[in-house]
């Protein structure tokens, strides 16, 4: 709780005038009953309509005053939830982008999105509740005992039997919900993974017909989840029932203990009609301690889950220049990668991911990385980019050790275009500019090099078309090319193309190559490729298998040297020498 407590206390002064509206009007509720007690048994008998129309009047005026007071506590309340879970997703968010690849991998994405969704609602509805409910039905709970306890000591012992029952009923059962509620979390995690597959996946799955396949999975994920919904909702509802029949219980007992006094002249009538509202207001205060007491198992398996988001530190500092490896002598590169290894599951043992990897890139030179699928070719731009850390041998960027540089100083090195990269829902020039501030002109000039031009002047609109959703109203090709023009649009000095020409054909792949050569010869050029077509004309080529470095030099180097890369390209080109 301590999560909600820290971002509720900016609003500090509004909770405390909440409370205050929230206080006077829960204290004028309670006066209603007593009101209609003094106007049966004292006024009413005197028939002097003057008074008895004074009184009504007043009880009225006493109901609109409660009305009014906890209306507006209640806008308030939510309106202080509402900025404090707003800070919430904020925060979450900040964090959520800043972790580092092996954090977010430990989250997962579809943890990560419930997390912000379903689980910052939680939390928002209890810190609304916390301010209105959490403050009406305590009054009303020991305000109506002490009430009831003046008017009549007999009445209200019913109440002093009935009230700790209930209570202990809603504590035990509060304690078990929240382990529960943390399952249905994680329930819902697996709820979004699977319709997250299938949202992105969807044709593949049209063009297999494995819809009735992937609704058994989906079925399979939303079954469990809902058996853990019903186990918890069912324990946390237990409550209900057992107040109804104690209210049910309580109010004839009331009934009788009361007629009963009545006939004896102990009270009046007018006193029975009083208990009997301030019984109904009391147990329905404790209905709603129940309810309150459900919203916190809720909102403290959800902040548990936030927290340990937002509570995780950061796994890559960036290092001093003292502490960080030194530049390894030999002549002088751009990008450096000397003797690096890596593992995705770091410490758990197994093979490497990439073992004993070394190449060296001046600026305006470029390397071709080729090989086959799971070889290792994209995690060597997760390491030049430091989105994981190498866990042996060192990367260097500009005679640095990458984990000296500040994370945004880095990035903003490099422009990328990586493997299912992303088209976001608006216009192709702010998806070429990306919230940068690019004049059209460098826009343009990017669309020209990516040899997007010609498609984006066909559209309605040009630079100002609007794209759908992942660019579902984009070719293949058309997508790849808008985002090459992304990645060339801010001249970077370091261009990582990851097997981003694959949906082109090689008339266009040629000449966008060539239109990059042209227009940024001066940047240090990446490329990871399946065709040797695309790469033969690098400055170096690294063939990859199994993570370990089978060959590297020039094509024509290659040809003769690695047996591995002359096979694609008799494979793919025909060429044998």
């Amino acid at each position: 709780m301590r999560l909600i407590a820290r971002y509720l206390k900016p609003y500090s002064v509004k909770i405390i005038f909440v409370i205050l509206l929230k206080l006077v009007g829960t204290l004028t509720e309670l006066l209603l009953p007593y009101i209609l007690e003094h106007l049966i048994d004292d006024v009413v008998p005197l028939k002097d309509t003057g008074r008895i129309l004074l009184w009504g009047a007043i009880m009225i005026l006493t109901a609109l005053v409660t009305w009014r007071l906890n209306v507006r506590a209640n806008r308030m309340g939510v309106d202080n939830a509402q900025h404090a879970a707003y800070a919430i997703r904020r925060d979450l968010f900040h964090t959520t982008v800043n972790l580092s690849g092996a954090q977010f991998d430990a989250f997962g994405l579809p943890s990560l999105t419930s997390r912000m969704t379903s689980d910052s609602y939680n939390v928002q509805q209890f810190a609304a509740s916390i301010q209105t409910l959490c403050i009406r039905a305590p009054i009303i709970l020991l305000g109506g005992i002490v009430v009831t306890l003046v008017m009549d000591a007999t009445l209200s012992a019913i109440l002093c039997v009935m009230v700790p029952l209930l209570l202990a009923v809603v504590l035990l059962v509060s304690r078990k919900g929240i382990p529960l509620y943390d399952r249905v979390q994680q329930r819902l995690d697996d709820v979004v993974r699977v319709m997250r597959e299938n949202i992105t996946g969807v044709r593949v799955i049209k063009a297999l017909s494995k819809q009735e396949y992937e609704k058994r999975r989906f079925y399979g994920s939303n079954e469990e989840m809902t058996r853990s919904d019903v186990k918890a909702s069912t324990l946390m509802m237990l409550p209900g029932p057992l107040m109804q029949i104690f209210l049910n219980v309580g109010l004839v007992l009331v009934v009788y203990v009361g007629a009963v006094r009545v006939n004896s002249g102990a009270i009046q009538p007018g006193v029975i009609l009083a208990f009997l509202t301030y019984f109904n207001m009391i147990l329905y205060s404790v209905l709603s301690l129940n309810r309150i007491f459900m919203m916190l198992s809720k909102a403290t398996a959800s902040a548990q889950r936030i927290g340990q988001v937002l509570d995780t530190q950061p796994d890559q500092r960036v290092l001093g220049l003292e502490q960080a490896r030194s530049c390894p002598a030999g002549e002088p590169a751009y990008v450096i990668f000397d003797h690096v290894s890596f593992r995705y599951q770091q410490g758990n043992g197994g093979e490497p991911c990439l073992d004993d990897i070394s190449f060296r890139l001046k600026r305006g030179e470029s390397l071709g990385i080729i090989g086959p699928t799971g070889c290792g070719k994209s995690t060597i731009i997760k390491l030049l980019m430091r989105f994981y850390d190498a866990e042996e041998g060192g990367v260097f960027v500009d005679g640095r050790d990458v984990r000296t540089y500040e994370k945004d100083t880095l990035h903003r090195k490099f422009g990328v275009v990586f493997q299912n990269d992303t088209v976001f829902h608006s216009t192709l020039g702010d998806n070429i500019a990306f919230g940068r501030p690019l004049e059209r002109e460098a826009l343009e000039a990017a669309a020209q090099d990516a040899m997007a031009a010609d498609f984006i002047a066909a559209l309605p609109g040009a630079l100002d078309y609007m794209t759908d959703i992942k660019g579902a109203n984009l070719s293949g090709g058309q997508k790849q090319r808008l985002l090459i023009a992304r990645a060339l649009a801010a001249h970077p000095d370091i261009l990582v193309l990851d097997d981003s020409s694959s949906a082109l054909d090689y008339k266009t792949d040629a000449a966008l190559r060539q239109a990059i050569a042209r227009g940024h010869g001066d940047s240090t050029l990446i490329m990871i490729a399946q065709r040797a077509s695309s790469i033969q004309h690098m400055t170096h080529i690294l063939v990859l298998e199994e993570g370990r470095c089978i060959g590297y030099g020039s094509h024509r180097e290659l040809l003769e040297t690695c047996p591995a890369y002359r096979e694609i390209c008799r494979v793919q080109m025909g060429e044998l020498a």
